[in-house]
């Protein structure tokens, strides 16, 4: 909805200014934006005497302002710089003047001016000067905004009030988000702390030589913890290495909650783990590269690793090295794998990750088409070098990518790309280079698998504002020129993650379900020597599989299970114990390169397979409490303890449910874990063992396709999806009301059956209840994206196969 005084502003400047030298019309539409600001801007520089005019309140700008001295109560000295700043706070929300009195600096303009200062943090009389224009005319926000949070703000405030009068410093937003100028604000304040001579935000020599004499530790306090723990806060949530995120507050005294904090975050970034603010923690909570002389295992480069190279990476700590697997025609670069390197790699004891890089330095390179083209091309030169099944194969964004072009050009590439190794069977999965930021889009948008961060241009604007992606396996912090004998070459420090093991031999036959597989093979085989028969014998490895997590014992058992499903039967459990078995936890999925969990997995298709699913599909049952009904009742626990976050349910659910690399109760493995189980119950039910099942699912095209085969299964449609999962929550069912008092008043969650009745709770409810069904169909999408190019490209190569025959 266009807003009456904005649309005022706009029509204003524009009459006001046009024809004067430079000057661009802003577009009249009652919306707040730059083109608005800059029209405004170029006007203010016109009454203080530029031209020609441009859209940048720069140093001249801010130097003739500063010349006029402070502006406040009936000021009358340029009526249309008045106005200009009065326009300027209409278009940020704030009641500068009534409307018609624009030109005179009045009272409420003085109280508008007093609010905007209270905002910022910096309070004080309603007065502007220079530094309170330049924040004015620009599209910073000073309440919080969406996706925002107290603390942040809270923050930005101090740092706002505690530095706003130096010279260095200008007023930064107070919005609550974390962002490349409020990165540059806080280390600007760390300089001035440091008493670096010109501050300028930069993490230069003086800077990291400074904070190499600041080491802080439990106990400390003052204002370089109050700096350390903002950081903190910023790069907030780390994870533990359970995958559980783990946040902090910002403080003043380094107490042993900090000090907690630390060491899950140095452990989850491969630092030291001490728990101090120590020069490693400084520098990786401040720029993306870190300290970039710190150890790294991992390595990048173009060169051709020969016998001698490898043996010095291997006798100075590397043991993985990253390795192109295409060189673009005309490339003066010669980067290719070339013939018998590979073997010379493994030899010295060193894992490879590929990488397929087509140019990839500019926008106009990524589009759909580029990507699938690329995506086929990555195929075919990962097959011809031999990589295995399940490989991740890294495509490069070697470029500065704003968030625009992200989600306009760079995620449509990764959707090419994704959909050409779909129609390839899916035998490699695809992993993302480039900038914080392009990693953790790429990430969320086309699912992938890990993110290769280029951490070492840490001016990149993906780079700045932004925490290292969850999925991070390899950290560029360095280029350096290798000196080996008579030997150089260039080479990229990177630190590895433990994420991507990388490869060690190629031309192997299995793929990466094959243990697993062969694991339920020899289950199967002993429920047969068990005496078992016939779908017993399959509903026996399930029961096997799940029964310490999901069974009467164990810690992990969240639920009754006893209650659910029945018992398992602890006699073969004994059995299988007693001939050298143990619960094999997890495995990597072919198709996805996730590590899904078995026992939650047989857990869901146990529970399927002992209770059908309802004839009703609209309802929900103890079967599905097993799979996706549990993890939706968990997942709402979750919303009702961090609402005060999350006030959007539905926000909340396309956050967090499903989506890859986000750390969640109701994650993407979650999601598959749910699929898979359903439909490997589904294939037994129908006929087939449980060993031919999970053969068929994870070495055939099975995970191609599960998310669209589980949703056509189990509901059909999304309404009664949404309807079911409405039931699942609210349903006063025997089974169903004891899942619920477990799972969410055990979780001290209210009911939904309850929570439905308060105002405004149902509508929130049925808004949860649509982000499970868009998680699902967001995933459906991605797959009947792939499966289409997988069937056109088939009909081509059948096409071609039969006028080769000539038949």
């Amino acid at each position: 909805m266009a807003d009456e005084q904005v649309l005022r502003a706009q029509k204003w400047v524009n009459a006001t200014y046009k024809g004067v030298a430079g000057y661009v019309a802003c577009p009249e539409d009652g919306h707040t934006g730059w083109g608005t600001m800059y029209s405004l801007i170029m006007g203010l520089q016109h009454e203080l005497g530029v031209s020609p005019v441009v859209a940048s309140f720069g140093p001249g700008t801010y130097a003739k302002f500063d010349a006029l001295g402070t502006i406040g109560f009936n000021w009358d000295k340029n009526r249309n710089i008045v106005a200009i700043l009065q326009y300027g706070l209409w278009c940020k929300g704030y009641w500068a003047v009534e409307p018609g009195s624009e030109g005179w600096f009045t009272g409420v303009t003085r109280d508008a001016v007093a609010k905007l200062r209270g905002d910022m943090g910096i309070g004080g009389d309603g007065v502007i000067n220079a530094k309170m224009a330049k924040a004015i005319l620009n599209m910073d926000a000073y309440v919080i905004v969406a996706g925002g949070t107290d603390g942040i703000r809270s923050i930005q405030q101090w740092l706002n009030g505690r530095y706003w009068d130096r010279s260095a410093y200008y007023i930064g937003p107070c919005d609550g988000i974390y962002s490349r100028d409020v990165q540059k604000a806080l280390v600007i304040a760390l300089q001035y702390e440091l008493g670096i001579a010109s501050p300028n935000g930069n993490f230069g020599p003086a800077t990291q030589s400074g904070l190499q004499s600041h080491t802080l530790a439990q106990g400390d306090s003052g204002v370089f913890v109050q700096l350390f723990s903002a950081a903190c806060l910023f790069n907030s949530p780390t994870y533990d290495s359970d995958d559980n995120p783990v946040t902090t507050t910002w403080r003043s005294s380094f107490d042993s909650g900090l000090a907690e904090w630390v060491s899950v975050f140095q452990k989850f970034n491969k630092l030291t783990v001490n728990g101090r603010g120590d020069y490693q923690t400084w520098s990786q909570l401040l720029v993306s590269m870190g300290d970039p002389d710190r150890p790294a295992t991992g390595s990048d480069t173009r060169f051709e690793i020969t016998a001698s190279r490898a043996k010095w990476l291997y006798s100075n700590g590397y043991r993985f090295v990253g390795r192109y697997i295409y060189d673009p025609p005309n490339s003066t670069l010669d980067k290719e794998i070339k013939p018998g390197e590979l073997d010379t790699i493994f030899a010295a004891g060193l894992q490879v990750f590929p990488i397929y890089q087509d140019n990839a330095r500019q926008l106009s390179d990524f589009t759909y088409t580029n990507g699938y083209q690329h995506g086929l091309n990555a195929h075919k030169h990962a097959s011809d070098y031999g990589f295995n099944r399940g490989t991740t194969i890294y495509f490069a964004v070697d470029y500065d990518a704003t968030g625009e072009e992200i989600e306009s050009a760079v995620v449509p590439y990764f959707q090419g790309v994704q959909a050409a190794l779909a129609s390839q069977g899916k035998k490699y999965t695809h992993g993302v280079y480039g900038s914080r930021n392009v990693c953790t889009i790429v990430s969320n948008k086309t699912f992938a698998r890990f993110s290769f961060v280029s951490g070492m241009s840490w001016g990149f604007s993906g780079n700045l504002g932004f925490p290292i992606p969850r999925n991070w396996s390899f950290n560029q912090i360095k280029e350096f020129k290798v000196t080996n004998g008579t030997d150089t070459f260039d080479l990229d420090r990177d630190v590895a993650s433990g994420l991507d093991r990388g490869v060690s031999s190629v031309n192997d036959k299995g793929g990466p379900a094959d243990d697993f597989i062969a694991y339920v093979q020899k289950l199967y085989d002993l429920a047969g020597a068990y005496g078992a028969t016939g779908q017993k014998r399959s509903q026996l490895i399930m029961e096997y599989i799940r029964h310490y997590a999901y069974g009467n014992r164990g810690t992990a058992n969240k639920l009754g299970w006893w209650y659910l499903i029945g018992s398992y039967d602890s006699g073969f459990v004994d059995y299988c114990d007693n001939h050298g078995m143990s619960i094999k936890g997890s495995f990597t999925d072919p198709f996805t390169g996730y590590q899904l969990g078995s026992e939650h997995m047989m857990a869901t298709a146990n529970a399927h397979l002992l209770t059908n699913q309802p004839d009703n599909k609209k309802s929900a049952n103890g079967g599905d409490v097993g799979g996706w009904a549990g993890d939706l009742m968990t997942f709402w626990a979750d919303w009702r303890n961090s609402e005060q976050q999350y006030a959007d349910p539905l926000k909340f659910a396309h956050d967090k449910l499903g989506v890859p690399g986000v750390a969640s109760s109701f994650g993407f493995d979650d999601l598959i874990e749910d699929a898979d189980g359903y439909l490997l119950a589904r294939a037994v039910l129908g006929g087939k063992n449980i060993v031919d099942a999970v053969k068929d699912h994870y070495n055939g095209s099975g995970g191609l396709t599960r998310f669209n085969a589980y949703f056509t299964g189990r509901w059909g449609n999304a309404s009664d999806c949404k309807d079911s999962a409405h039931n699942a929550l609210t349903a006063l069912d025997g089974t169903l009301s004891v899942a619920q008092a477990y799972l969410i008043t055990g979780a001290g969650a209210v009911l939904p059956s309850d929570y439905q009745n308060l105002p405004g709770g149902y509508d929130k409810l049925r808004n949860f209840e649509q982000g499970f069904v868009d998680a699902l169909l967001a995933r459906m999408g991605t797959e009947k994206r792939q499966l289409s190019v997988y069937k056109e490209n088939h009909a081509r190569y059948l096409k071609a196969a039969r006028a080769r025959s000539g038949s």
